[in-house]
């Protein structure tokens, strides 16, 4: 056994209904991918119908279990709602949500439009509450117990230059999690966060740091295990959260980031050594300023 390979014996999961927000590509995936191989059927969301199709589509064939591809864009509330009415007409009920969804922008803060920066509060920290407290109202209303699993930031604590948007609304979902793990917990209701470190998924670094960035700001140098974490942990992480064997856990963050928060605070900090002419290159390869 090593840390590519799955955690939990099988069928930890079955019988386990589990909505997750920004389903449909990178660790969201990932994460979905396992729990499906655990026994649980899901619903995953996105603003992409196409992609929540095509990655319903290959999860099945690989893994079995039901996905159901629901477009919500977290941000309005009424899409919110109405995908949560959709998954409790699908499945009767849902019994976990991996608050994943998220957006951000790498660029000095007075470069950001107000758009920019209120997009970014709003996918991450509106749209998680919103989720939740839609999926924790039913919960309640039916005396069902849930579990909300939030994926947060290193930098959630610490805060970050360069992704000031980000780092304020990650706070915002830390404190979220945290004040409803003890406020909830009565309910039968449990809440935790993830917080990982550097785990690229493909394109993702790419189009935050354009060209040859993504070498020179190569983020495993920053790791004191020497690598960048493999989709496999996290998932493994998530998937024992998620389930039942956590049910003594709640209101914690657990770091999974290899050390690099303890070595230095603030994950994109460093940028600071990015020359003014290097950023103007960054927002002409994006074609507009964020």
């Amino acid at each position: 056994m090593n840390y590519t390979e799955g955690m939990l014996r099988e069928g930890s999961l079955k019988g386990k209904n589990i909505l997750i927000t920004g389903g449909g590509t990178g660790l969201g995936r990932a994460m979905g991918e396992y729990f499906l191989e655990l026994g649980a059927n899901l619903v995953i969301t996105s603003r992409k119908l196409e992609v929540l199709e095509e990655t319903a589509k290959e999860m099945m064939a690989k893994s079995g279990g039901k996905v159901i591809p629901v477009v919500c864009d977290v941000r309005d509330i009424e899409q919110v709602e109405s995908m949560w009415a959709k998954c409790i007409a699908a499945f009767g009920q849902i019994h976990g949500v991996l608050n994943n969804a998220a957006g951000n922008f790498i660029s000095p803060t007075e470069r950001l439009s107000a758009n920019a920066f209120n997009t970014v509060l709003d996918i991450v920290l509106k749209g998680t509450s919103q989720v939740t407290l839609t999926a924790g109202k039913h919960w309640i209303a039916e005396k069902q117990p849930g579990v909300f699993l939030n994926i947060v930031t290193t930098y959630a604590w610490t805060g970050s230059g360069y992704v000031v948007p980000s780092a304020a609304a990650k706070a915002g979902v830390l404190a979220l999690t945290r004040s409803l793990a003890v406020e909830w917990a009565k309910y039968g209701i449990r809440s935790n966060a993830i917080a990982p470190g550097p785990f690229p998924t493909e394109g993702a670094w790419s189009r935050l740091l354009p060209g040859d960035l993504v070498k020179k700001f190569d983020p495993a140098k920053k790791v004191p295990v020497g690598r960048v974490g493999v989709h496999q942990e996290l998932a493994n992480l998530a998937a024992y959260l998620i389930s039942d064997f956590s049910a003594y856990v709640n209101g914690d963050v657990i770091t999974i980031d290899g050390g690099e928060w303890l070595k230095g605070a603030g994950e994109f900090n460093n940028l600071e050594m990015i020359p003014q002419e290097m950023w103007d290159m960054m927002e002409a390869s994006r074609g507009k300023k964020p």
